[in-house]
């Protein structure tokens, strides 16, 4: 079985949000959604040097996400592949979700009065492309889709 994870390598990210821009197209996410979004730290000298450092917050797939057992809507599932989806058509709007999660990777869509988070581009997984933010739009190749066999 096919178990997927995004692997961001922050030292290498330049803070360019050319992965926010893909995912939000990719996704049609509203006004306010951000599925992944990139921070910034800095500036903080180091050796001398003028240094800022990059994160990029995201759903991490949990092996065991605190989000799913939260949904009593059951908007939230786990894929046997490890992706953790949330079904926009089935939340309630109760935000159980967005408290639970320990990463603060869950939105919530006002307008729509729903919760959103990354479901990985699964319908691109499913289709054997990668996820919009790692589909060869991240100027640093800092974000890549490892897949290994369980």
């Amino acid at each position: 079985m096919r178990h997927f994870t995004l692997k961001v390598e922050e030292a290498k990210c330049w803070g360019c949000k050319a992965c926010e821009v893909a995912c939000k197209q990719e996704n049609r996410a509203p006004d306010g959604v951000r599925l992944i979004s990139i921070s910034e730290e800095g500036p903080f000298q180091v050796d001398g040097r003028w240094h800022f450092v990059f994160r990029a917050n995201r759903c991490r797939h949990c092996d065991n996400p605190a989000c799913l057992p939260a949904c009593s809507a059951g908007a939230i599932v786990q894929r046997a592949d490890s992706v953790v989806v949330l079904d926009r058509d089935s939340c309630t709007g109760c935000r159980a979700c967005v408290s639970a999660c320990p990463f603060d990777a869950i939105s919530f869509d006002e307008r729509g009065a729903v919760a959103a988070k990354c479901n990985l581009c699964h319908h691109r997984l499913d289709n054997g492309l990668l996820p919009a933010c790692a589909d060869n739009v991240c100027l640093s190749h800092c974000i890549n889709l490892i897949e290994q066999e369980h």
